[in-house]
């Protein structure tokens, strides 16, 4: 008797023993694995917001979520984002809707010279753009966030002090901020960001239209000494999720990221906006940078000039069958609210 009670607790034990050995792995094979790709290197602000997104998700649900994130193109590239992760090459996506204009009329607006004043209020304008019209354009994918960067100005090789030393400078820009280089006499070369610092060295371009952040996060300070303030356009930014990937969420993973979807659009903006002012100490202090303002008959023409890309847009979303007139007195009515 004492024989077979001894073998049933060494039964017991063992059992007790390998149940507890497998619980890690119950654990890890129960959890819920993203992949997340973006394009630009990771110490850049859109990747930045990726790890604090992933972080959040982590946190909030207890770890039932893991996040990988992929920076640097290592997953999916810029131009090849958005149907990557229609695919489902990757879970979740960064993508700047400035790469493909014609694909993304509406968020696209945001980028028009519409005078936002920083990245946070580009950032609440675009979000609540996007939720009132819901564009046809990302239905294939669940979108989690949008933001954008501050506004445009010019950094550079040359000096570019008035509107006329702009004539001919090959300077790197996407979308509206394109339009806006040609209307303004410089000579727009398209290219993702990624893309930039290479031609910069090569002299492919002599500086490039993009928000200051980039002099440091890029290092192009090291190479273009003089920026120029033109406050022009944002560059929208969109993180969405394969649809797939979506459905497979438990309920309350779900409502957590739909919760972060408003908190993350201000929390980029603002963390874009403080970045700015560093990078420009930073390039001031390092690699003595100088900075000009057009005058103000020089800023006054290139209002002028920069008034046909508004009327553009007008156009062709109406002739896409979108409420132009109502999208464009919609952004404005976000800026002034998100501006007080």
């Amino acid at each position: 008797m004492k024989r077979r009670i001894a073998f049933l607790t060494t039964g017991i034990f063992v059992v007790a023993v390998f149940g507890f050995a497998l619980l890690p792995e119950i654990a890890v094979a129960q959890t819920i694995k993203l992949t997340y790709a973006n394009f630009p290197p990771a110490p850049t602000f859109p990747c930045v917001q990726m790890e604090r997104w992933k972080t959040e998700v982590e946190k909030r649900t207890a770890g039932k979520v893991s996040v990988q994130t992929f920076p640097g193109s290592t997953l999916l590239d810029a131009k090849n984002m958005m149907d990557g992760v229609i695919a489902g090459q990757a879970d979740i996506g960064n993508l700047c809707m400035a790469y493909q204009p014609g694909r993304f009329m509406v968020t696209n607006a945001t980028a028009l010279p519409l005078g936002f004043p920083d990245a946070t209020v580009a950032s609440l304008v675009l979000w609540d753009l996007y939720n009132k019209y819901k564009p046809e354009e990302f239905a294939k994918v669940k979108v989690l966030a949008m933001f954008a960067c501050a506004p445009a100005n010019i950094y550079a090789k040359v000096p570019v002090k008035t509107l006329s030393d702009l004539k001919g400078v090959r300077l790197r820009a996407s979308g509206h901020v394109a339009e806006l280089v040609t209307l303004l006499g410089g000579t727009p070369v398209g290219m993702p960001q990624s893309e930039t610092p290479e031609a910069l060295q090569k002299g492919v371009v002599m500086g490039a239209v993009s928000s200051l952040e980039t002099l440091m996060d890029f290092k192009y300070a090291e190479l273009c000494k003089y920026a120029t303030i033109i406050d022009g356009p944002i560059y929208p930014f969109a993180v969405v999720m394969n649809w797939n990937s979506w459905n497979k969420l438990p309920q309350d993973v779900q409502k957590i990221m739909d919760d972060m979807g408003p908190e993350q659009s201000r929390w980029t903006g603002e963390y874009m906006d403080n970045h700015v002012k560093e990078s420009i100490a930073w390039s001031k202090k390092n690699h003595n940078l100088e900075i000009f303002e057009f005058s103000k008959d020089d800023r006054a023409k290139a209002d002028e000039l920069v008034k046909p890309m508004i009327g553009k847009w007008l156009e062709e979303a109406k002739a896409k069958g979108l409420p132009a007139e109502a999208i464009l007195a919609d952004m404005r009515a976000f800026g002034k609210k998100y501006s007080k």
